[in-house]
């Protein structure tokens, strides 16, 4: 049965030329034109596309998504890749080309989103620039997720993930003082980026709802950090003081913080009085409340490093997961410090279906993230599609469009 462009909820899991169609979710039948690479816009379209979304990866000739050589590779295909791209489907187009462009044109005519992630101006060259398609293609909403945005003085500049923390202020906080500049242990740069452009598509497609227009949505990475720099950006407009890294634990609450046990770590996050209070049962050390050191959280900010001492001097009694039970039972929001195979150990991450898995044709299984988002309207599938090849579907789409 000859698939078409467009999903829905009713048939969204009915296979089409040999490839499964999106996933049933709220957007089925939004047809999603992926100009990007790596992983910020990838990222982006993959949230798109686990919420039903139908997605076609525009790939360049040739070599395709940068990411296809990133390592570790599973059969000779990129995990990384992998990872980011389940569910989608592939062309590869030379947007110079004559032929390749008319191509890319009749997918424009049909498209709901097209997303890019090139520097300010490349589209534009192309010829594809939000200017020059939304005149011709009035309800497409027009994506852009870049390192600094299409406006500005560093619009024209490439950027990659470490580029944006560093430049926005994540590094200077991130790791303990006194050390060098310490990059998040995951790519909050991207995927802040990520996240938003997705955000901001799904409000263009409910404005469009209304208005019945599509428009330019437009994310720079850098604008990204600044906004996630919440409480940093607080305190300082406060106190004008500059911000540094204070290592495991909350610039204004304490105590909230990585604490040593007998043999290792624990996270304790006592985030009003009530709850240092019962901190302090728990612990075994009611002298604590009336200390006039600790009597408010002001205080107990103020003299964080005495009240690491004392708490620790208790912790250091007994192992980690029997501290996790006796403050537990208090009522004191606490966990432990996990390493990634003991994230995935946590019964927890199963219930939620937090990790899923492709059949890959040479990969094999290939386990992942699962969604995070869980819509009562729908199922939350522990199996996904495989991420596509390089040009897997190009018989099929020019089939479709009557190529």
């Amino acid at each position: 049965m000859l698939r078409v462009l467009k999903g829905s909820a009713k048939n969204a899991t009915q296979p089409g030329l040999g490839y499964p169609m999106s996933i049933a979710g709220p957007l089925n039948g939004i047809l999603v034109l992926d100009l990007t690479r790596v992983l910020a816009g990838p990222f982006c379209t993959m949230v798109l596309g686990d919420l039903g979304a139908r997605v076609i990866k525009v790939e360049a000739i040739g070599t395709g998504d940068d990411s296809r050589a990133y390592g570790p590779h599973i059969n000779g295909k990129s995990a990384y890749f992998m990872s980011v791209n389940r569910g989608k489907e592939s062309i590869a187009l030379d947007l110079k080309a004559p032929p390749d462009r008319v191509i890319f044109e009749k997918l424009l005519e049909r498209a709901d989103v097209v997303i890019e992630n090139f520097r300010a101006g490349t589209m534009e060259r192309l010829g594809y620039g939000f200017e020059a398609l939304h005149p011709r293609f009035p309800k497409l909403i027009y994506a852009a997720c870049s390192g600094f945005g299409h406006t500005g003085p560093l619009r024209e500049r490439p950027a990659y993930d470490m580029v944006v923390q560093g430049m926005g202020g994540v590094m200077s906080l991130t790791g303990h003082p006194g050390g060098p500049p310490t990059r998040v242990g995951t790519s909050i740069g991207d995927l802040t980026a990520g996240l938003f452009t997705a955000i901001g598509i799904n409000s263009a497609l409910y404005r469009r709802t209304v208005s019945g227009e599509g428009m330019k949505v437009d994310v720079a990475m850098l604008d990204c950090q600044v906004a996630f720099l919440e409480n940093a950006l607080a305190r300082y407009f406060a106190t004008g003081d500059v911000p540094g890294p204070l290592g495991a634990r909350h610039p204004t609450i304490a105590p909230f913080q990585c604490f040593t046990t007998k043999d290792g770590y624990i996270v304790i996050a006592a985030g009003n009085d009530q709850l240092f209070h019962k901190l302090c049962g728990a612990l075994g050390a009611p002298e604590l409340v009336n200390d006039a050191r600790f009597l408010t959280n002001a205080a107990r900010n103020k003299n964080v490093a005495a009240l690491t001492e004392e708490i620790e001097a208790c912790l250091k009694s007994a192992p980690t997961r029997d501290w996790i039970a006796r403050i537990e039972r208090a009522g004191v929001p606490c966990g432990p410090i996990n390493n990634v195979e003991q994230v995935l150990a946590e019964p927890q991450i199963g219930a939620r279906n937090m990790i899923v898995h492709t059949e890959d044709p040479v990969a094999g299984e290939v386990r992942m993230a699962g969604n995070p988002i869980k819509l009562s309207a729908y199922e939350d599938p522990p199996q996904r599609p495989h991420a596509p090849d390089l040009d897997e579907q190009r018989a099929a789409i020019l089939c479709e469009l009557g190529l």
